[in-house]
């Protein structure tokens, strides 16, 4: 059976550290969408790495690692990426398969990123400028180029090709800010060391483990209120963040899906533009913001920050049919004597507990309830029941209103620092 783990909210929950945790229980780490706008942090032993691409179950010598077609591939940055653990993991290659029906993040793909968001001037949806929304439209217009066409002897041509189309449209926008002769001679080099990687029929792969009895744990990147179809909608990813896009980015039945672990932070946080009906713009955001260290860890870039939105929680809870609750960076929220939450909307003169088709258009004021703080510090060796009475108030409070079970707290970045319940 495939379990699935992946985030409820914008994104930046810390899914590469319980992925990381979990994953001793798993013969398979398996990616299912996105590409290297996503960075999940891992730290353990005193280090740090940041993951952007490759599953977080690398640093496991006996776990498999695969890159599902539904996921989006720089090459070049796949190797920095890689360059940056080869000395923590220096056998990577013997545990890294790659679907050949993964589709390839060309140069100019990022070029028109940039070259789109310049021209959108104020109104740019906040891309990361990774080249992952014009990837994602080269798929679905049946002009991409996939991992497995770096083999044919006619890779070159279908590069060129997609390059061609792409330079036209580059041209069109006006565009000029690029070096393309410096970005195709990385890229080349990259196809080249990507040849050397385990290059797979993944779905083959996958339903054969489900038929062996093996554990596989399909790990998805940035968030579910950032899903084309059900996130805040223009300003999503380019990929269905949810649980049913495990079938689509792993090539497995719904059946085979069993337990569903959702992630959420203890407050929210997103990156870019786009609506967020409880982001605090004074100090407590500024507090949060500096506690938290809210940075991309990707793009270096400051994060909103915010409030817990139990309605979008909910929201996100009811669409991946998640089972169990793991709540992320519970820890930064020690020292605060109020914890505001998100319990409805105000829309207009009705108030709701359900999101609206647009939250861009609806002009949505968040309902809040005040809950008392906790001083903290929250000491994971101690367990659960013996932290500080007004912590496990706040955990009990957010269960009854989402009546679903908080199972996993995490209180600091490191795998110890963590409460299963």
């Amino acid at each position: 059976m495939v379990d699935v783990i992946l985030g409820l909210q914008w994104g930046d929950e810390g899914k590469g550290k319980i992925a990381d945790y979990l994953t001793p229980k798993y013969d398979i780490v398996a990616r299912f969408q996105g590409g290297p706008n996503a960075g999940h942090s891992l730290e353990f032993e005193g280090k740090k790495f940041v993951l952007n691409t490759i599953p977080s179950g690398i640093f496991h010598k006996t776990t498999t690692n695969v890159i599902g077609n539904g996921v989006v591939i720089d090459p070049v940055r796949l190797f920095q990426e890689i360059d940056r653990f080869i000395a923590e993991v220096p056998d990577y290659a013997d545990r890294l398969l790659v679907s050949k029906k993964a589709h390839l993040i060309l140069p100019t793909h990022r070029i028109v990123d940039a070259a789109l968001e310049h021209a959108k001037g104020d109104k740019k949806i906040g891309s990361t400028l990774r080249g992952i929304g014009p990837t994602y439209r080269d798929k679905t217009g049946r002009h991409g180029v996939r991992v497995g066409d770096i083999l044919l002897p006619d890779f070159k041509e279908r590069y060129e090709e997609a390059r061609n189309r792409h330079l036209d449209q580059i041209e069109w926008l006006g565009f000029t800010d690029f070096d393309l002769e410096k970005d195709e001679a990385e890229f080349y080099d990259s196809v080249e060391q990507l040849k050397e990687l385990q290059l797979i029929n993944s779905e083959y792969f996958i339903n054969k483990c489900i038929k062996e009895g093996k554990k596989i744990l399909a790990e998805g990147a940035q968030g579910s209120m950032l899903d084309v179809d059900f996130g805040t909608y223009p300003y999503v990813t380019s990929s269905n963040t949810i649980s049913a896009g495990v079938c689509n980015g792993l090539g497995i039945a719904p059946k085979h899906i069993d337990k569903v672990y959702g992630i959420f932070k203890a407050y929210c946080t997103r990156v870019g533009s786009g609506p967020f009906p409880t982001e605090d713009f004074g100090e407590k955001g500024d507090w949060l913001r500096t506690q938290g260290k809210e940075f991309g860890a990707t793009t270096g870039r400051p994060r909103r920050t915010g409030w817990l939105d139990l309605v979008a929680l909910r929201y996100t809870c009811m669409l991946n049919g998640v089972d169990e609750l793991i709540m992320m960076k519970s820890d930064i929220l020690c020292g605060s004597d109020k914890i505001r939450v998100c319990e409805a909307y105000k829309i207009g003169d009705e108030t709701t507990d359900e999101v609206p088709a647009s939250l861009v258009e609806s002009g949505v004021e968040a309902v809040y309830t005040n809950l008392p703080g906790w001083v903290g510090p929250l000491n994971y060796a101690d367990g659960f029941d013996k932290l500080e009475g007004t912590f496990k108030d706040y955990i009990n409070y957010i269960e009854k209103a989402i009546d679903t079970r908080i199972k996993i707290i995490s209180l600091g970045p490191e795998r110890e620092n963590t409460i299963v319940r």
